[in-house]
């Protein structure tokens, strides 16, 4: 037994211990599950509360307002007996007129309040009280209207009286009295509702207290253990920060190899098409106009003897000039001869006419008159955006006019290219995948200009680009560049 003892004593503590670490741990959450319930059964209370004091006192309101109306028609009907006297004593016209317009007004205030009393908020009683009040108030229009008639020295037009037939007097004090206690009962029901919505005001003044107590005592426990979890929140966050720290370090050491090595294959990529291109140029080039040559003379020798044949070779030599232009035309795609000899201004309208030529463009020009003195790499790039501007504006535009401009000063050179087009989207600025667009933008981004496209107004495509007339780009020093040479073509 007292080993069981002893083991149940151990237990305890430790099951307790889990307990209050759980607890704690779990206190803030708990605390706000609490102050959530309590906050919305009372907000749930206190609309109840509204709803209620809303509805007390549009009663009050209502009985009130009957009662404004039992007694006007109390005091109407007092107006049309003081009425009915005055034309006793003085047989005036106007007076009975009078009477009739009273009869009248009485009607409709006796409408008004037959409407209430056939609604739901009047009971059996005051419902039976009022339907005599209504027989016994015909009645002493009827009996008054008979007055007149037989007071009067001639016949009056008393239809706006209503009936005129004999009927028995109602009694005034029967009447009044039975008004009173209407009036009574209203008054009764107005300060019922007022004294019930003075209550629930009370109430609701009780909860929202007790409600605010419950909730600054339980945003106190969420606060204080907010207060634990910052402190240890704030010591992850700097752990989190000393990491970011030696990220951002790494990321940037990265994007640094990342630029030099892109700097790095774009001057590799130009110098393979400056190599390639004098090859073409040298050794195919060689080669097509040899056998041109060759075809030309066999064609004149063989042109009076040979006709047949010298119709193939007319062929040969005329597939032979397709070879040699397509040969110039990769040429100047891979390392333009114009811009090699002849400057960027002179390349860049030579490039900007051909492609108008092509696609049937109306050109605008905006290029210095002399050629200008730039860095070789500078001149590539800007020659390269134009090419892949040009070149996306005849694929995808569908532009009809195409306007090019240079500007040269204060160690910079700008370029402006812009269509007519459709117009670039802006979802197309944001993909990854057009290489074109990253192309352009690290090709420019290498040398240390700055690029931008938008999207023209109202529609079509703008390009600027804005770079240093000389080239800052500097290769990393675990990647040695190439040297680009012009290409002697």
């Amino acid at each position: 037994m007292p080993n069981v003892q002893n083991v149940s004593t151990t237990q305890r503590p430790g099951a307790a211990a889990r307990l209050s670490d759980w607890m704690r741990n779990r206190s803030w959450a708990i605390a706000m599950t609490v102050a959530i319930v309590i906050t919305v059964g009372g907000l749930v209370i206190l609309e109840t509360a509204r709803e209620r004091i809303a509805a007390e006192y549009e009663t009050a309101l209502e009985a009130r307002d009957v009662t404004v109306q039992l007694s006007t028609l109390a005091s109407l009907l007092s107006r049309l007996s003081a009425q009915q006297n005055h034309f006793l004593l003085t047989k005036d016209d106007a007076s009975a007129q009078d009477f009739c317009a009273s009869a009248m007004q009485i009607r409709h205030s006796t409408q008004q309040l037959n409407q209430f009393y056939r609604s739901r908020n009047a009971d059996s009683a005051e419902l039976a009280s009022f339907t005599q009040i209504l027989a016994l108030i015909e009645g002493r229009i009827g009996a008054g209207a008979v007055a007149l008639q037989r007071a009067a020295p001639h016949p009056l037009d008393l239809g706006a009286c209503g009936s005129t037939s004999e009927v028995n007097a109602a009694d005034a004090a029967l009447i009044d009295s039975t008004l009173t206690l209407l009036r009574d009962n209203e008054e009764r029901r107005a300060q019922h509702a007022l004294a019930a919505s003075r209550a629930d005001q009370r109430i609701s003044t009780l909860c929202a207290a007790g409600l605010s107590a419950l909730n600054i005592v339980l945003f106190i426990l969420l606060f204080r253990n907010l207060g634990i979890q910052i402190d240890r929140q704030a010591r992850v966050q700097r752990q989190l920060i000393t990491q970011q720290e030696e990220l951002d370090q790494l990321v940037n050491e990265r994007t640094r190899q990342l630029e030099a090595l892109g700097w790095h294959l774009q001057a590799v990529s130009e110098n393979e098409k400056t190599q390639l291109a004098r090859e073409l140029h040298d050794e195919l080039g060689a080669i097509l106009t040899a056998s041109k040559m060759d075809v030309a003379w066999a064609n004149r020798k063989l042109k009076d003897s040979e006709p047949d044949i010298s119709d193939k070779l007319k062929r040969a030599l005329a597939n032979l000039d397709q070879g040699i232009a397509l040969k110039r035309r990769i040429i100047e795609d891979m390392r333009p001869t114009v811009l090699a000899n002849f400057g960027l201004v002179t390349a860049l309208r030579t490039l900007a006419d051909e492609a108008a030529q092509r696609n049937n463009w109306t050109l605008d020009l905006h290029l210095p008159a002399d050629d200008i003195q730039l860095d070789e790499q500078t001149e590539i790039a800007l020659f390269r955006v134009a090419q892949e501007s040009l070149t996306n504006a005849a694929k995808y535009a569908r532009a009809s006019k195409v306007s090019i401009a240079l500007q040269v000063g204060d160690g910079q050179v700008a370029l402006h290219i812009a269509d007519n087009g459709v117009g670039i989207m802006p979802a197309d600025l944001k993909r990854t995948h057009t290489h074109g667009l990253l192309g352009m933008r690290q090709r420019v981004a290498a040398h240390g200009g700055q690029f931008d496209i938008r999207r023209g107004v109202p529609n079509g495509t703008d390009i600027d680009v804005m770079m240093p007339s000389v080239s800052t780009a500097t290769p990393s020093v675990d990647l040695p560049p190439s040297t680009p040479s012009r290409t002697p073509v």
